[in-house]
This record gives structure tokens, sequence and C-alpha cells, in this order.
């Protein structure tokens, strides 16, 4: 959770400066890292906050590529799965 506060072994650290709000509708937390300024949701504080922390890993780069059975639930067949690197596509210039 994010206010843990030794994460050994971890290369990029976890959001440090955060806000904490409740939503719009009243009915869920909004928690941002104002540092990155990666933002995620939660129907309670705690949520929010554990929701942010894997957020602002996946906004490092920490996670894994789907397997071929993620793919495919999601509707992807990875055979026809060209997308190849980000450092390669012209859309992320």
């Amino acid at each position: 959770m994010s206010t843990d506060t030794d994460d050994a072994g971890d290369d990029e650290p976890g959001p440090i400066n955060i806000s904490l709000s409740l939503g719009e509708s009243g009915d869920v937390w909004v928690a941002r890292d104002e540092d990155t300024g990666v933002t995620s949701q939660g129907q309670t504080r705690r949520a929010a906050l554990e929701n942010l922390d894997e957020a602002v890993a996946g906004y490092h780069g920490a996670g894994e590529s789907p397997s071929d059975d993620d793919l495919r639930e999601m509707g992807i067949d990875p055979d026809q799965n060209t997308a190849g690197s980000l450092d390669e596509s012209d859309i992320f210039e």
C-alpha cells in the first residue's frame, strides 16, 4: 500500500506526493500521484491507494507482458498481434 515506507529491492519509488479525495459521484475514492499525474480509484480509500500503487508501478514499467492465453481471453489472436515495440511505433514519437 502507498503508506509503506520501505519496499526493499524496488528500483522505482512508490507514490510519495498523493492527493486522496472522494469522487464527484460520492461513491468512489480517487487517489492521484502528484509527481507523475497517475490517477486511480477504488470503492474505499485503501483500495484507491492500492490501485494507485499498481498504476504507478505500471507507469514505471513494472509488470509482465500478457501470455497468449491472456490475449485470447481479451479477444486478441496472438498470431495476428503484430503491434511490436512502442519504440518502433509512429504514434508514440
